[in-house]
């Protein structure tokens, strides 16, 4: 559940301001949840049969076809989008290790990003999500681990003299679209749902003990850790730092200088098993697309130059448009709102059929308006802020 998004929210924070601020955050993780426990409930919903994909879930409401045509794509938008985000923050977090312990020597930032896509195009050819339990656990105790750094380096700094929470923009139009981008932010941050239902499958479950028993104590835990990590770094990073806060909290944080670059490679480890969390179901669907449809044979050169080719598609990408904030908030509002805020209120509407005007009603529907608003809004607002940043950035700097 904690991801590189964490490091955005006090940039979202300095754009949207402590009452608005607190009070988004404070919603999103509280739709968030509400949506998770959704889906963990309808795993099981039919007698018989697990919805062990998101997909499956979406044919179960609206049909075999339309069900894939409606989730397939928003799910691939996802994993795609966070393989491009992490891909920007592994080669910043890189350069930023080197910055500090070389401030003499400048190495350009596409090379830090080649280095993290060369060790993708290893781990890569690991055969499936089961292969990376290990890298994901790696991955899970440093987002803890950089989480902690960040707002505890952040009070050890302290607030400064001059330090404003005045509105970052100086126009009115650019306060507007910096609120919209910052909504972005916080969608991508609390964006944990795409793999959900897979990690329900692998939970054995029987009538007399389900897996949504267990799945739930997980989801519980894992919300209590997010609130742990993200209200902290979002709250305290703001406090100190104010609108000058960068959009990567670790960038404007510069001393103690080893914890700096503890906290930088936490990050890249971090990303590095998490970029294979979210590659591993785009293999699959490219390589079952391959062979089924297009029939392939399954071999290991097929495997080699489909998976070699998203890699290095990926860091293509994240070298030709390196703007951390802007992506952020482009594919949390585009993408991850939708999946995680009100797809599965939808579903659940489609599936379980609440009284109209009940509380289950309103509370669906308050939530697919709130998301809806989302999908609309933040992408707005992150493109006005990528094409300003494009405007000074010399392309494959």
């Amino acid at each position: 559940m904690v991801g590189a998004g964490v490091l955005s929210l006090p940039y979202a924070m300095s754009e949207l301001g402590w009452g608005p601020g607190i009070a988004i955050m404070l919603l999103s993780w509280a739709i968030t949840l509400y949506t998770l426990w959704q889906m963990v409930e309808m795993h099981e919903m039919i007698p018989g049969r697990r919805l062990d994909r998101y997909h499956e879930l979406g044919q179960a409401a609206f049909g075999e076809k339309l069900g894939l045509w409606i989730v397939v794509p928003q799910q691939l938008m996802v994993e795609v989008g966070v393989n491009i985000v992490y891909m920007v923050t592994g080669g910043k977090s890189l350069k930023k290790i080197h910055d500090i312990a070389k401030p003499d020597q400048e190495i350009r930032l596409s090379y830090f990003t080649i280095m993290f896509g060369a060790l993708h195009l290893v781990l890569s050819h690991l055969p499936n999500l089961d292969s990376v339990a290990g890298v994901s656990l790696a991955a899970a105790i440093m987002s803890l681990s950089y989480s902690t750094i960040a707002w505890g380096a952040t009070v050890h700094k302290g607030v400064a003299p001059e330090v404003s929470y005045a509105p970052r923009s100086s126009t009115g139009a650019g306060r507007l679209f910096g609120f919209l981008s910052a909504l972005g932010d916080v969608a991508f941050a609390f964006a944990g749902h795409n793999v959900v239902l897979e990690i329900q499958a692998g939970i054995p479950s029987t009538l007399g003990k389900p897996s949504k028993g267990p799945m739930w104590k997980g989801v519980i835990v894992a919300y209590i850790v997010v609130a742990l990590c993200y209200f902290p770094v979002a709250f305290i990073g703001y406090y100190v730092f104010g609108n000058s806060v960068e959009d990567n909290i670790l960038v404007s944080l510069q001393k103690p200088e080893w914890i700096i670059i503890a906290a930088n490679a936490f990050v890249v480890i971090h990303v590095i098993g998490s970029y294979q969390i979210y590659a591993m179901p785009v293999f699959d669907m490219i390589e079952s697309y391959l062979l089924m449809n297009l029939k392939f044979k399954p071999s290991w050169k097929l495997r080699l130059v489909t998976r070699t080719s998203y890699v290095v598609l990926t860091m293509f990408l994240a070298i030709t448009f390196p703007f951390f904030g802007g992506l952020l908030s482009f594919f949390g509002g585009f993408a991850f709102a939708p999946t995680t805020y009100y797809l599965p209120c939808i579903i659940w509407l489609a599936l379980k059929k609440p009284r109209r005007f009940s509380l289950s009603w309103f509370a669906n529907w308050g939530c697919i308006v709130v998301g809806v608003l989302l999908t609309i809004l933040a992408p707005i607002g992150a493109l006005r802020q990528i094409i300003i940043f494009s405007k000074t950035y010399k392309f494959f700097s």
